[in-house]
């Protein structure tokens, strides 16, 4: 004996008791076709098997069938009555039942809540509850239901396909709103749980039963109107959703993109409440499409409800046909009468209505479990064996192990949480002609797969809200691109954000990066900060304009000062070239051209020879320099004080003198630079620090000490020799070098004081720049201020190239 427990009213009359008698039974309106037809699906089933000759052969099967009208108190009353098994049996075949009255298996309920209360109640007695409809994930709890079982998977995988559904296309902005029962608070709580995950945000999540008063349907309309997001996930029952379409049509709230439960997205007739086309290109997620031979003529034939006695037959049979019965005296006084024979032909209902055939299948498959357990228990092959004492505890433990296939193909098992496998289909609401609506499939989810192939969209075109082709956009703030990161608006969710671009030296390279990512410290950020490119390797080149005017100065001054030299070498046994000691000038001469010619290594990319060599060579060049002007500054004076009575200074100071002289000065300056090259030598470095675009390709001074030690000793004989010059300026001689020695070394110092805070304080190659110019202004210094007033006298003033005027004496000038 099966029971059944079906909703065959949707509702019951509000009554209001006064406690001041037994209160009366409800009284059950609005009847609902829908489950009048899961009634004769499972009518069907039922009679199928008890006329197979393979499936328990010699056993019928009967049933108990109850109306709940979708009241919760009224469940736990019916299924307590079909497990006490204190009610009249209604069989389907007049054989007399030589079973127990009480049932062994329930099929039903339709809906979740009812489904979670009397399984509850029939749960202490193992008494199997197979339901078609109620996708409740809470249900797959066997510690609180222990034998309920369904042919419909947990809401828990269609909340997380609903999720994945919307993240696919880029809907991260939505809006929620569900039936207030145990179905939709649990689906939606499933699908924050899963939307959070995945980066969607809920901008608001309402809920609403349809024996709500009209104000709270009014409150969620006024949310949806002032809402931003244009995405509604709709978990609702199909009742609840037909009742919220009035409201929305009322309002003329179209443009929104639904997204649907399995509740409502395959019901035809919410699609045809649906006047306003405001659920047009509605996407969600539905049972697989499903055939059952002979199911549909099955349902259609109504001739056997009118004989059965039904109590509810008159109600049935006239809102079937709007027509009135004879006997019924609530009838309207307008409607025709019925006969009671008339035929279904021409008649166009949801009674009619063949769209819920998936559903219809799983009562079928309900039933089959059932069947196939009991063929299982009763060891039935040609016959079954009838003595076997039959309980529901030994029924539910062989349901949960059965597997089999329908005549369909369809294969049927319940896994350990007494749920099939979740496989569903993606519908798209297509609107056509009429005012027609297609339930297009687009697409298949199956929770079985690995997370990144559960969602599968076919090739097809889809259509959404407003008959558009094209995916509409749902989100709050508009993705950052590449180059900016998403700072998080104070106050709102996650979704919300600005995006602030990458500070310099900074980049992100995808769509709504959250942070920036560092270059290395060789890169730098491009203008769009979207990706580091190399940074520009600066350094003083010879193809620069800078670079190249230093070089030609370097080269002018090498060829004066070999032009210099010439003159010199051709004019060298003259009186002036002859008084000035002519071997220290040709020495200063070669100084001087290594002066100009080893400014050209501070040019050009920095390597490791050429830091050692620009700094030992410009510290060792400018010591002989200052060295052999030392050396003539004290010939000067030393040949002033040999023309004194009695003296014999000179023969302390001669040519062997002068040039051991020059090369003890010199030879100090190269034991410095040996010093410094073998503690600690300068070395190519790449400076990041100056500037954050550039690298900054410079010489390294290794030991600073050793630097400033090569400039101190150059700067300590400069001063030396100037001071010298200047006491010699004044000597009574016609011809007199140690002025010019002083301007030399007067220009010597001012150059050498004023390039150590310039040098300091310029960036990058400009330092380098800076060092050349002082090479070059100070070598130049000492050649135009020592050589070119003696070429001048050479060759232009020859008179005065004598001997008689080189010896002759003149007043001393004021300097």
């Amino acid at each position: 004996m099966l029971g059944g427990i079906f909703s065959f009213h949707s509702s019951w009359k509000e009554r209001r008791d006064t406690y001041m008698h037994k209160p009366l039974p409800l009284e059950c309106i609005s009847l609902n076709f829908r489950e009048f037809q899961f009634a004769q699906a499972m009518l069907f089933a039922i009679e199928e098997i008890n006329n197979s000759t393979d499936l328990l052969p010699g056993i019928s099967l009967g049933y108990k069938i109850y109306d709940t009208c979708r009241s919760i108190a009224r469940g736990v009353r019916v299924v307590l009555a079909l497990a006490n098994g204190n009610e009249i049996v209604s069989a389907p075949s007049e054989a007399p039942c030589t079973r127990t009255a009480q049932v062994q298996v329930i099929i039903g309920e339709t809906t979740s809540s009812p489904s979670m209360a009397m399984s509850t109640v029939i749960g202490p007695f193992n008494i199997p509850l197979i339901s078609h409809f109620a996708t409740c994930a809470c249900l797959s709890d066997k510690t609180k239901y222990p034998s309920f079982l369904r042919t419909i998977p947990s809401d828990y995988y269609q909340s997380r396909g609903l999720a994945q559904l919307v993240k696919h296309f880029g809907w991260t902005w939505v809006g929620a709103i569900r039936s207030n029962d145990d179905y939709g608070n649990d689906g939606i709580a499933t699908f924050i749980e899963t939307a959070q995950q995945l980066g969607i945000c809920l901008e608001y999540s309402v809920s609403f039963f349809r024996t709500d008063p009209p104000d709270k349907i009014k409150k969620i309309i006024d949310i949806m109107k002032a809402s931003t997001s244009k995405v509604i996930v709709a978990f609702l029952a199909h009742m609840d959703m037909d009742m919220l379409i009035h409201e929305l049509s009322d309002h003329d709230l179209t443009g929104y993109q639904w997204v649907g439960s399995e509740g409502w997205i395959l019901d035809s007739q919410t699609a045809e409440l649906d006047k306003h086309h405001i659920l047009d290109g509605a996407i969600g997620l539905s049972i697989p499409k499903a055939h059952v031979s002979g199911m549909r003529e099955f349902i259609l034939d109504v001739k056997p409800l009118n004989s059965s006695g039904n109590e509810m037959f008159t109600e049935f049979w006239e809102t079937l046909f709007s027509c009135k019965l004879k006997q019924s005296e609530s009838s309207a006084e307008n409607q025709r009468e019925c006969t009671g024979h008339e035929d279904l032909t021409g008649v166009h209902n949801s009674f009619t209505d063949m769209s819920l055939m998936p559903i219809f299948n799983n009562v079928y498959k309900g039933v089959y479990a059932v069947a196939h357990a009991l063929h299982s228990i009763l060891g039935c092959n040609e016959t079954c064996n009838n003595k076997v004492q039959l309980d529901p505890f030994t029924i539910l433990q062989h349901i949960k192990k059965i597997r089999f296939k329908t005549k369909e193909g369809d294969e049927v098992f319940f896994n350990e949480d007494g749920d099939p496998a979740a496989k569903y289909e993606i519908i798209n609401w297509q609107p056509r002609e009429n005012d027609v609506v297609d339930f297009v499939t687009v697409g298949l989810y199956d929770a079985s797969l690995p997370a990144e192939k559960q969602l599968n969209l076919h090739n097809k075109t889809l259509i959404w809200a407003k008959n558009s082709t094209q995916v509409p956009v749902s989100v709050c703030s508009e993705k950052c691109p590449p180059g900016t990161r998403k700072v998080l608006q104070k106050g709102k969710p996650v979704c919300c954000y600005d995006c602030i671009r990458c500070a310099e030296g900074e980049i992100s390279n995808i769509t709504d990066s959250v942070t920036c990512v560092r270059c290395q410290p060789e890169f730098w950020s491009n203008e769009r900060r979207d990706a580091c490119v190399k940074k520009e390797a600066e350094f003083l080149s010879y193809e620069e304009i800078m670079g190249a005017l230093l070089t030609a100065a370097s080269l002018f001054g090498t060829c004066m000062t070999v032009a210099v030299a010439f003159i010199f070498f051709r004019y060298r046994k003259t009186p002036i070239v002859r008084a000035n000691n002519s071997e220290l000038s040709f020495l200063l001469l070669f100084a001087l051209t290594l002066c100009f010619l080893c400014s050209l290594t501070f040019i050009g990319r920095p390597s490791e020879w050429s830091c050692m060599l620009r700094h030992t060579a410009f510290g060792i060049t400018f010591v002989l320099c200052i060295s052999c002007v030392l050396g003539k500054t004290i010939v000067v004076l030393m040949a002033f004080r040999a023309t004194l009575p009695g003296s014999n200074v000179m023969k302390w100071f001669g040519p062997a003198q002068q040039r051991l002289s020059v090369l003890a000065f010199t030879l100090i300056q190269v034991v410095i630079c040996i010093l410094w090259l073998t503690i600690s030598p300068p070395f190519p470095l790449k400076n990041f620090k100056d500037f954050k675009d550039k690298i900054i390709l410079e010489c390294a001074l290794g030991s600073a000490l050793g630097f400033w030690a090569v400039l101190g000793y150059i700067g300590v004989l400069a001063m030396l020799c100037f001071v010298l010059a200047f006491l010699a300026r004044k000597l009574p001689d016609n011809f007199n070098e140690a002025k010019f020695i002083t301007f030399s070394m007067l220009i010597f110092c001012a150059v050498w004081i004023t390039f150590i805070p310039a040098y300091v304080s310029s960036p990058g190659k400009f330092s380098v720049a800076v060092e050349i110019f002082a090479i070059l202004a100070s070598s130049f210094g000492l050649l135009i201020c020592i050589f070119i007033p003696k070429c001048y006298i050479i060759l232009m003033k020859p008179e005065k190239n004598t001997k008689k005027n080189m010896m002759g004496k003149a007043a001393p000038k004021s300097f």
